[in-house]
């Protein structure tokens, strides 16, 4: 048996070598043969015959009372088929985190007595053609009660400050906290013995995906009690399982067919298009296309969430950064989606790259009245690296010091004890940084160029 499991473990072994060939070499993208010849299938390039359209009356409020909604005059639109509101969707409230325990239900797929932003679906319209489509949705009459919104996190934390969400407050909650918390040493002892304590504030905005194929799906029912969703969502079985919740369909009863995304970058990972097309299918019996125009794909699909940061750093004349806290505001809009992990993620990745004794960290995530947020390339990091970087940017001009010489003073080493109580281990921020300086021709000093993220000397 021995003789076996070592004859086992060599075969793998020079299995995994021999597959292991494509770095430094030019390797072609498996799927580019077909994208470059146009035999890559989209979802738009499905049609069945008899497939019906759907479009969205969609609130022009940014926070209101929907006081009635009348999809009457849509009805003598030629060509329309059947109108959609909360009242046609089984289970009304998801998130889509909750498959992985993230709660509470805070999303309705068709509101139900408000809206919570501009642009927010309220009812579905079926027609024979996308034009019929739009047309009766225009005509839907709602009547409104407007409702003071909120637009900024800081102010939407404040007391006072009206509630937006069913839950009676203006944030994720974490494990019964307001925030998402990190508390390493004493940053207040560090401040009172620091030469230096720098602070500013950081801001980014909201920024669209803009993929060249908009978000949409078709689904196609099969005859036998199943429905085939064809859909450019990044997220086949986050879609399959939560459309199969919210309709209240066994999972095997629905069949994703995705993976081909005209761009995503993350945005294409929301589950707002399947349910509803889903259940127009089930209703009619139909194939039914759900397609945002170039319009809603601007106006409506998550972008990366704003976040302002304040950093605070206590900083010694030799350059040691002895204390950093941060403030962090994750600007979820109205609904939850991805916002709690990202700002989870963001939490995770202060107070950077770097070995700071004392931190202190709260970083929100804040609802207000704006198109909600998700998943955006590296969302939960990317604003907090540029805030991170910016503010060490800052400090070294502060104390004229060389950037990436401040940078390696402070950066990890192996066996350093971040602030989340983990070892750093596998460091190599010191060398990136020295050959970073070699390329670009930069002589850094005999001190920095004899430095090594495996152990202290030089510091």
């Amino acid at each position: 048996m021995q003789d076996f499991e070592q004859i086992d473990t060599k075969f793998f072994a020079a299995e995994r070598e021999a597959e292991l060939d494509v770095v430094g070499t030019t390797v072609p993208r498996v799927d580019a043969r077909a994208h470059v010849t146009g035999k890559t299938q989209f979802y738009e390039d499905v049609s069945f015959p008899g497939m019906l359209h759907l479009k969205m009356a969609r609130s022009t409020r940014h926070h209101a009372l929907l006081k009635k909604v009348d999809t009457k005059p849509a009805e003598k639109v030629p060509g329309f088929v059947r109108a959609l509101t909360h009242k046609d969707v089984p289970n009304n409230w998801y998130t889509i985190l909750r498959l992985i325990g993230v709660e509470p239900n805070d999303e309705p797929v068709l509101p139900e007595d408000r809206v919570l932003f501009q642009g927010e679906q309220i009812a579905a319209i079926l027609a024979e053609t996308a034009e019929a489509a739009g047309e009766a949705a225009s005509k839907v009459k709602i009547d409104y009660k407007d409702l003071p919104a909120v637009f900024d996190v800081e102010e939407a934390l404040k007391p006072g400050t009206p509630a937006i969400k069913p839950h009676g407050k203006n944030y994720f909650v974490y494990e019964g906290h307001h925030c998402r918390r990190i508390r390493f040493g004493d940053v207040d002892k560090a401040f009172a013995q620091a030469d230096h304590v720098i602070e500013h504030r950081y801001q980014s905005a909201p920024i669209e995906h803009a993929p060249t194929e908009t978000t949409g799906c078709i689904v196609r029912p099969e005859g036998d009690g199943r429905f085939t969703i064809y859909s450019n969502t990044q997220a086949c079985y986050f879609t399959l399982d939560n459309a199969a919740l919210i309709v209240g369909l066994p999972f095997n009863k629905l069949r994703v067919k995705g993976g081909t995304v005209g761009g995503g970058f993350g945005g294409k990972v929301d589950v707002t298009v399947e349910p509803i097309a889903i259940i127009a299918a089930m209703l009619t019996q139909r194939p039914v296309k759900y397609a945002y125009s170039r319009e809603e794909e601007m106006q409506v699909s998550s972008p990366r969430a704003a976040e302002r940061i304040y950093i605070k750093d206590g900083v010694m004349k030799d350059g040691r950064i002895i204390a950093r806290k941060v403030t962090l505001y994750v600007d979820a809009g109205a609904y939850s989606r991805h916002s709690p992990y990202g700002t989870t993620k963001a939490a995770a990745h202060m107070p950077g790259p770097y070995s700071i004794p004392n931190v202190w960290v709260d970083a929100h995530c804040v609802y207000t009245n704006r198109t909600p947020s998700s998943a955006m390339r590296g969302f939960g990091v990317t604003i907090g690296d540029f805030a991170l970087e910016s503010q060490m940017d800052r400090i070294a001009r502060q104390l004229k010091m060389d950037p990436i010489e401040f940078r390696m003073l402070n950066a990890y080493r192996d066996g350093d004890i971040k602030a989340h109580r983990k070892k750093a281990e596998g460091c190599a921020l010191v060398e990136v940084m020295q050959k970073a300086a070699e390329m670009t021709g930069r002589n850094l000093p005999e001190r920095f160029k004899k430095m090594s993220s495996l152990n202290k000397e030089g510091l």
